[in-house]
């Protein structure tokens, strides 16, 4: 019977691999990558023996088709690249060239990547020696069909020649060539997009335990890693198991992608949970139980390989302590070629307190535990109960660990790893690997916890900056540093509680396990207050008017000691820093120091602070005459002086009034005039703009802003008796910093137009945002929320918008309010989740705050008209 002939071969390979596709993505399929790799085999065999039939010269040059990469390990996802060796053994014929990419070519029309090398024996020994890319392809090389006496040739010749004479060299090179891939592709387990295959707890991982292991021990297959003593049963288990479900994410990652894809992005998530069939369990999304997931599995691969490469003498470069010195304190711990051993599992069960002892040796010494001992907390944690846990030298211990500085390695981190930290504090458990699915928090939960204690404790070290000095002066000067380092272990515990305020209910859990752990009931009343507070301070600078004293007055009266400020100050810092940078910027590290000086302020003078604000007015009116020498410009001043609002000359400094002065000099009959500066500290500008006040001016500002890219931050609008409004905005840079001045040019010519008459500012906004789309974030179900307050200030109305960011919101907020009949006085841009929230100070045009019913709802409704389509009040 004639063998099919090409056409043939390729349809069949079209048909079977579109079934198994199919059936894959109907969960149908099982062992779907090796599967994809036989059908591919069959493909090249097939091919093969067609070539041999039809060019009898090739039967004079035997040679081998070898799978290499993941197409030899028989991982093949939907997408990945087809990597193959034509093998010959001393030379190649010219016919076979043609032959060969006969067989290629209709798999590149297919769209498959298809990596192909044709070489000869020495070829690929040489090859190998120089290029590690080369070498652990060929670790990998899998016979398909062909010359078997090529292939056993080319493998005994490699591990005789190449790997054998440098084998501690070659795995040198693989541990410090993860060590760069985990620097640029980053802690996978961390990141909530993280890189399935090439950042740590990825796959790359596991391929270089498998690298690694070949090397070492000449391992065929997987289940060899089991067999030779590399791994536990239960760690291979646990193995299998993860690269299983990395695996299934990949594929689907590849349908839904339409191509090679290691990255998880965030538009692929929600799709990838629905294609798992994921159900919302205890108030979480699926995404997040998706992600959590993943995020364990990727943990554990991460953790597993930096075990193995610790057991086998190879770890990471640059991990190895420098600075340990000393001995154990305990007679049933040793110190083992810089690592800590248990002197053998015996005592483990005798002593099971052991378990945190370990720890807090490696935390006095600075060393690491070895594998080994690692391994034995992991299988006798479940040792550690309650009465061990919570007796006092267990807490004493567990307190020196909190206390002792971070250097080499997260001491906190191992423990979290091998279960010890949740055998500590059950509680825990809720929020490991939790995942809060916002393009906010750039870390799970229980890693995020680990960076902000970790943030603290570096509140030690030297300071690179100004800001850092000041939170290193404030830690110095806390008398139970121990209690905030408490707190910000448990700060986010509430948020493994479902359906309440995580703050609350973490207030609620603290109690519940200090208590247990014998705490005074004044250092519980303490964490549990830093807990249920920690978002008080950066919530109150970032979406209220921190000039006004009556802001700072209120927080005052609800935090009442100095030393509970300064922890909650040192704890919001660590907190937001460990969030992400869309917490943390030099601009909010700026408004949360300044204003917590002023909660400061009246914690030590009491309300009677506000009693010297008409002295505080006198004294700096008497300043900025004096700075003024010409006896008619200091008439000038003293005559404008009387029209300057209270709450203006209360706020503002002596120099910035005088300055404000000579903007208003330069006015005359000009619509307005403005100043623009730079802040190095918070790299902002402030745009002082001074003008004649009428209904809706700042929302025409805010509309020429948003026209030249120009986002702003925060805005004081002050309006003086002589109807002149002095609107002073923080903004963020433009885009390109080169051509700032022509930005800043051209928005000034823009806000001449629009106050002229002569640019229609909707018309132009129109044309402008259609350019940019509209963005929502991938991560966001929140709803829209307006709020209306009118308890937050003595004088004005506080509306909160909750919405998503886009091109054109704050002067479609704003001027909704202008319609609404309302002046804004204050604004604030802040930051929840991943929503932006706008916070207006108002009053209405006869300067009354609005409190009837039935204007707050016709406030409500305007501003919802003007928000995105998606999400509802």
């Amino acid at each position: 019977m004639a063998p099919p002939d090409m056409k043939t071969i390729i349809n069949t390979l079209k048909e079977t691999r579109q079934l198994l596709i199919s059936n894959f993505l109907n969960y149908t399929a099982v062992n779907f990558m090796k599967h994809h790799a036989d059908v591919l085999d069959e493909y090249f065999c097939a091919g093969f023996h067609l070539n041999q039939s039809r060019c009898k010269t090739l039967s004079a040059f035997p040679y081998a088709i070898v799978a290499l990469g993941g197409y030899g390990r028989k991982e093949q996802c939907i997408h990945s690249d087809v990597d193959l060796l034509f093998l010959f053994k001393r030379s190649i014929p010219d016919k076979a060239v043609q032959l060969i990419r006969d067989m290629l070519y209709p798999l590149w029309d297919m769209g498959l990547d298809v990596g192909h090398a044709t070489r000869t024996l020495n070829e690929c020994l040489s090859l190998a020696g120089q290029d590690i890319e080369v070498l652990t392809s060929l670790l990998d090389a899998r016979l398909v069909c062909g010359s078997r006496q090529w292939y056993d040739q080319l493998m005994m010749q490699l591990r005789k020649k190449v790997i054998t004479p440098g084998s501690d060299r070659i795995i040198q090179s693989l541990v410090q060539r993860n060590e760069d891939r985990h620097q640029h592709f980053g802690d996978s387990s961390y990141l909530l997009e993280p890189n399935l295959k090439d950042g740590q707890g990825g796959l790359r991982d596991y391929h270089t335990i498998l690298w690694i292991a070949k090397i070492k021990s000449g391992l065929k297959q997987p289940e060899d890693l089991e067999t030779m003593g590399f791994m536990s049963h239960d760690e291979y288990h646990c193995l299998t198991e993860a690269l299983s479900f990395i695996w299934h994410v990949r594929n689907i990652l590849h349908a839904l992608s339409g191509r090679v894809c290691n990255q998880l992005y965030f538009e692929f998530q929600i799709k990838i949970s629905q294609a798992l069939d994921i159900k919302e369990k205890d108030g979480h999304m699926p995404v997040e139980i998706f992600l959590g997931t993943l995020h364990e599995k990727m943990d554990w691969l991460k953790h597993e390989f930096l075990l193995f490469l610790n057991e086998q003498g190879y770890r990471p470069i640059g991990r190895l302590p420098m600075d340990s010195i000393g001995r154990t304190a305990d007679s049933d711990l040793r110190l083992i070629k810089n690592t800590l051993h248990f002197a053998s599992p015996l005592k483990i069960l005798h002593r099971p307190d052991l378990l945190l002892k370990i720890f807090e040796e490696s935390a006095r010494l600075n060393i690491p535990l070895s594998a080994e001992a690692i391994r034995m907390v992991r299988e006798f944690s479940h040792l550690a109960d309650d009465t061990i846990v919570n007796c006092p030298s267990a807490v004493e211990s567990f307190n020196h660990i909190l206390l002792s500085p971070v250097r080499h390695f997260n001491v906190l981190s191992e423990m979290m790893t091998t279960g010890l930290l949740v055998q500590i504090i059950p509680e825990m458990g809720a929020i490991v690997n939790r995942i809060q699915y916002d393009e906010y928090h750039l870390y799970p939960v229980d890693k995020h916890t680990l960076r902000t204690v970790k943030a603290v404790k570096q509140f030690t070290l030297a300071p690179e900056k100004p800001e850092n000095e000041f939170q290193e002066q404030v830690y110095k000067e806390l008398s139970k540093p121990l209690l905030l380092l408490w707190a910000a272990l448990l700060h986010d515990i509430g948020k493994g509680v479902a359906g309440e305020d995580h703050s609350d209910a973490g207030a609620k859990l603290v109690r519940t396990i200090l208590a247990k752990k014998k705490f005074s009931p004044s250092d519980i009343d303490t964490v549990a207050f830093l807990v249920r507070e920690h978002l008080t301070l950066i919530t109150t600078a970032t979406r209220r008017d921190i000039n006004d004293e009556e802001t700072a007055i209120n927080c005052a009266s609800k935090i009442r000691d100095i030393e509970r400020l300064k922890m909650l100050y040192l704890l919001t810092v660590a907190d937001s820093m460990s969030t992400g940078p869309k917490a943390w910027n030099d601009w909010t590290g700026s408004l949360l120091r300044n204003f917590s000086l002023k909660v400061l302020n009246v914690l030590e003078k009491g309300e009677l602070a506000s009693s010297e604000a008409v002295e505080i007015v006198r004294e700096k009116k008497g300043r900025v005459l004096n700075s003024i020498t010409e006896p008619e410009d200091r008439k000038k001043a003293e005559s404008l002086l009387n029209f300057m609002a209270p709450r203006y000359l209360l706020y503002a400094n002596a120099n910035d009034i005088v300055t404000h002065i000579q903007l208003y000099s330069r006015l005359e009959h000009a619509d307005f005039v403005w100043d623009i500066s730079r802040s190095e500290e918070t790299n902002t500008r402030t745009v002082t703009i001074c003008a004649r006040d009428f209904p809706g001016l700042f929302s025409k500002i805010a509309g020429v802003f948003t026209l030249n890219q120009l986002d702003i931050l925060d805005v004081q609008v002050y309006t003086w008796r002589n109807n002149i409004a002095l609107d002073i905005f923080k903004v963020k840079p433009p885009p390109d910093l080169i051509f700032e001045n022509e930005r800043w040019e051209r928005a000034e010519e823009h806000l001449q137009s629009v106050l002229s008459g002569k640019l229609n500012l909707s018309t132009a906004l129109q044309e402008k945002l259609a350019d940019y789309g509209r963005y929502i974030p991938y991560t966001s179900k929140r709803k829209h929320k307006i709020v209306v307050d009118n308890e937050g200030s003595s004088f004005f109305t506080i509306i909160e918008v909750f919405t998503y960011d886009f091109p054109g919101l704050l002067y479609r907020i704003t001027d909704a309010l202008f319609r609404c009949g309302l002046d804004v006085w204050v604004a604030k841009i802040a930051t929840k989740v991943d929503q932006v929230v706008d916070v207006f100070y108002v009053r209405d045009f006869d300067g009354q705050k609005i409190d009837a019913p039935d204007q707050v709802e016709v406030i409500k409704i305007e501003i919802a008209k003007v928000l995105p389509e998606t999400g509802s009040l």
